[in-house]
């Protein structure tokens, strides 16, 4: 893995995940990889494997192009797949897999976004189908978002987030070049946004993430972030395009950790850089290839409330996962 800082041009690297550390006593910290659905599994028995021998193995399901994550309150790791068109949900605690087909006799088509509320109920956008599925804490399926009269209301929905203090949902419609603004019911509370470059304006808005009241929308094709209040008035910009450290080239994910610094997935560098709150560039972990720490064409990034690091590794067919600390964390000075 590689880590570097924006104020030096010294890089850590190894041939195996090591600490990476940063300024201020601040370090991320390599964890796992998960591929299929044998990472959750237990260990199989004796008796297990001699009955693979007589029926054959088991058929573990596999990540085939993992886009978006997010976690639950139970610290369930929840993936959508657009390649293998379903919604994995990793329970380690459990030592449990579940996936997510769709619901009401219809599949997911192109499952991309996915968020969760307070109560543990699983929001994902289809970006073909149009739609939000909302399932409930226990997968059950509960109802469609973004139907109007057999016309959806959504060109092409993407990103999402839920504000459950506020009981506000928040979609970005690519294709319209608008973030909506709902209810946890699916009524449209209103819109805004329209297609430019100017501040304010998007150009195919992707990714969502919330920032203490604020929110942060990854304008995809006009190479920036944009903040917005929840009303949707302007209150930040960042980002310009270019091909080095720094710059977005093909952003992808967006995050936030615990001290407000911002996480952008860039595709182009398969790296994964961070910001602090005004825009400046900080460092980037992560350089190109298939070992730990290593990615190739990263999509989503999530960070739960324990500042676990989740990266949606697309062509390596995984999610990998690290862990950001500080050093008072770690019982240090």
């Amino acid at each position: 893995m590689w880590l570097c800082l924006a104020t030096t041009s010294y890089c850590l690297s190894a041939d195996v995940p090591s600490p990476a550390g940063i300024a201020g006593g601040r370090r991320i910290d390599y964890l796992r990889s998960i591929a299929s659905e044998k990472d959750v599994k237990p260990t199989r028995s004796f008796w297990n494997k001699v009955l693979d021998l007589v029926a054959g193995a088991p058929k573990f399901r596999h990540l085939v192009r993992p886009y978006a994550i997010t976690t639950d309150s139970r610290g369930r790791i929840i993936v959508t797949d657009p390649g293998a068109q379903m919604v994995h949900i990793f329970d380690f605690a459990q030592k449990k897999y579940h996936h997510l087909e769709g619901g009401r006799h219809l599949r997911f088509e192109s499952p991309i976004g996915v968020a969760t509320d307070a109560d543990d109920n699983i929001y994902v956008t289809d970006s073909v189908r149009g739609h939000i599925f909302v399932f409930d804490r226990d997968r059950h399926f509960r109802r469609f978002l973004g139907e109007r009269g057999g016309e959806g209301i959504f060109k092409r929905p993407t990103g999402i987030v839920v504000d459950s203090a506020q009981r506000r949902i928040y979609l970005s419609d690519t294709l319209r070049h608008k973030i909506f603004i709902l209810d946890l019911e699916g009524n449209v509370l209103g819109n805004f946004g329209e297609r430019g470059s100017a501040p304010g304006q998007l150009n195919f808005p992707t990714d969502l993430a919330w920032r203490d009241g604020e929110l942060l929308v990854l304008d995809s094709m006009n190479f920036r972030v944009q903040g917005f209040d929840p009303s949707g008035r302007l209150r930040r910009v960042f980002g310009h395009l270019g091909n080095s450290t720094g710059s977005l080239s093909r952003p992808k994910g967006l995050a936030v950790d615990s001290e407000g610094d911002i996480y952008t997935a860039e595709a182009l560098l398969e790296t994964v850089q961070i910001f602090d709150g005004d825009g400046h560039f900080l460092y980037y972990f992560g350089n190109t290839g298939t070992g730990p720490g290593e990615f190739q064409l990263p999509a989503g990034v999530w960070i739960d409330h324990h500042d676990r690091i989740f990266v949606a590794d697309s062509l390596n067919r995984r999610v990998q996962a690290f862990q950001f600390s500080r050093a008072r964390e770690r019982g240090m000075p």
